[in-house]
């Protein structure tokens, strides 16, 4: 490695993730020592250094009413996830029939569309089996009780307003006005 190349590498060193990652070092150890700092230190650098991040390309901006917005609904959509699974679980009879829907994705962004796939992993019931890049991303979400043609639109409006919800809290401008431009893409 040539010493420009490691010059470059070691501005790309942040405060911030060597802090966070000598904090994550001193709980695997236990113990809050100054030997247990400086390491952590040590490694963290050297793995900053030896082993850089991609540049990320995408920010994303912090909108706290758009953020509320989202935590509440994801919230109230847990509970009812959960019951709705819960139910058919429980329930003595026939199982619910489940469908593989393709849901077409509003946004671009990396970041946003990672925060939508988790978002629609932890709710029960629904998950991402494929992502298929290009113009446009499509989901492809496993739907847990999609039996009919509604039940089946009604499991892609869910996750086009999902999606919303998630540019709406995190996207930049323009990446809002893509997703309220989109067919069924608002909040």
């Amino acid at each position: 490695m040539t010493a420009r190349r490691l010059r470059a590498r070691t501005r790309r060193v942040s405060p911030l993730l060597v802090g966070w990652l000598i904090v994550v070092w001193v709980a695997l150890w236990g113990t809050l020592t100054v030997a247990n700092v400086l390491t952590g230190f040590v490694v963290a650098v050297s793995v900053l250094v030896l082993l850089p991040l991609p540049p990320a390309h995408d920010r994303l901006a912090f909108r706290p009413w758009g953020l509320a917005r989202f935590v509440v609904r994801f919230a109230l959509d847990l509970v009812l996830s959960s019951l709705r699974v819960a139910w058919q679980a429980l329930w003595p009879g026939r199982l619910s029939r489940s469908s593989v829907v393709g849901v077409e994705s509003a946004t671009r962004s990396d970041l946003l569309l990672t925060l939508t796939v988790l978002a629609l992993n932890v709710l029960p019931g629904s998950i991402v089996i494929e992502i298929r890049r290009g113009r446009p991303t499509m989901l492809f979400i496993h739907a847990l009780g999609a039996e009919t043609p509604a039940s089946v639109e009604a499991a892609r409006r869910a996750v086009v307003r999902l999606e919303a919800r998630v540019v709406a809290a995190f996207g930049t401008r323009e990446e809002r006005a893509v997703s309220t431009g989109s067919p069924g893409g608002g909040p």
